[in-house]
């Protein structure tokens, strides 16, 4: 065994993002979606649904992301208590995505620049992606009640962004009307003749993209206006101390005929730590075998050695300062070492 100490000119970082679909199986694109009646009939089915690639009861179903209804008021759900309006399971999600997203338990929700104070969460299964979503691949479809209804296409504005913006939740895109990070060029007028920007409604946009945590804050004022106004007559119900069911409602126009698509990419930066081992001609030619040093004299054993020693390199280990072990690289396969032969070696760390 020989040692040699390693320069600071012989280590290298690199980082390299690495891409897969979001959804079982890597796949980028999700055309199947499926609940589970059994949380449907159950308590949390009012404000909170699983939704599966397949049927639910299958061995294969996994949980691709969920839905959730919050809303500050505590509209949608039936109250803890009779006596002390406003506190609900609605209510209890909204403070908790106020905390993840703004850090802020006064503050308010803006999409787009308008502030709303209820929305429906679409939080991508932890299992589904890497590191964070990928901006700019997203590509959500939501149909109208009726079957002649154009499906709404959603994405984020990431690739079109000035600049990025960010919270509590690392960074934040709005979401507007369009496709794989291609914002729609129609512009919407209201009956009074407002016009709004291309891929906004008369509510703000539809809602806020939160890649580095896996989620979809949606905007309902957005989703409830009628088509000519750039919605698709969702429905929400904030009837207060009552099981309105608003999760289902969205499931369905996300399995609604002319939808059942949601594009989405995961995106992983992994970073590997490069060593070059460098063996010089002069260098690692000698060995400590016992079958080729004599363990008791220290000489070696043929004397064809002595001049012409022949070595092969077959593992490389790393040691601290302390001769403490770190790491172990093997090489695939023994790698011949003599007098007329120099040697680079590259180990890769991956963390």
């Amino acid at each position: 065994m020989s040692f040699k100490r390693l320069e600071p000119d012989d280590f290298l970082i690199s980082a390299d993002s690495v891409t897969a679909g979001a959804w079982t199986g890597d796949s980028p694109t999700l055309t199947s979606f499926n609940k589970s009646d059994t949380q449907l009939a159950g308590a949390s089915g009012n404000y909170y649904l699983n939704v599966y690639q397949t049927t639910a009861t299958a061995n294969n179903a996994q949980v691709q992301f969920n839905i959730a209804y919050g809303d500050s008021k505590g509209s949608g759900s039936v109250y803890f208590d009779s006596g002390i309006p406003g506190k609900s399971a609605t209510s209890a999600i909204y403070g908790q995505f106020q905390n993840i997203v703004l850090g802020d338990e006064n503050a308010n929700f803006n999409f787009g620049g308008t502030t709303i104070n209820n929305f429906y969460a679409l939080s991508i299964n932890r299992a589904r992606f890497k590191g964070n979503l990928l901006p700019g691949t997203m590509t959500l479809k939501i149909s109208g009640s009726a079957e002649t209804d154009r499906p709404l296409c959603l994405t984020d504005n990431s690739v079109v962004a000035t600049s990025v913006s960010y919270n509590e939740a690392g960074r934040v895109f709005q979401l507007l009307s369009g496709s794989a990070g291609v914002i729609s060029t129609s512009q919407i007028t209201d009956n009074i003749g407002n016009i709004y920007e291309a891929g906004y409604t008369p509510s703000g946009s539809y809602g806020l993209f939160l890649p580095d945590i896996g989620t979809l804050l949606l905007n309902p004022a957005a989703l409830d206006l009628p088509p000519t106004s750039g919605g698709v007559n969702l429905g929400t119900d904030r009837t207060p101390n009552n099981d309105s069911d608003n999760p289902l409602k969205l499931f369905n126009y996300i399995n609604g005929t002319g939808a059942q698509s949601f594009t989405l990419n995961s995106q992983e930066n992994l970073t590997s730590d490069y060593v070059f081992i460098r063996a010089r001609n002069s260098e690692f030619n000698y060995s400590s075998n016992p079958a080729f040093i004599s363990g008791s004299t220290g000489e070696v054993i043929f004397n064809d050695f002595i001049n012409n020693p022949t070595t092969y390199i077959t593992t490389v280990g790393l040691y601290n300062d302390n001769n403490d072990l770190l790491a172990v690289a093997k090489l695939s396969k023994p790698l011949k070492k003599d007098f007329t032969k120099e040697a680079l070696i590259r180990v890769k760390l991956d963390f």
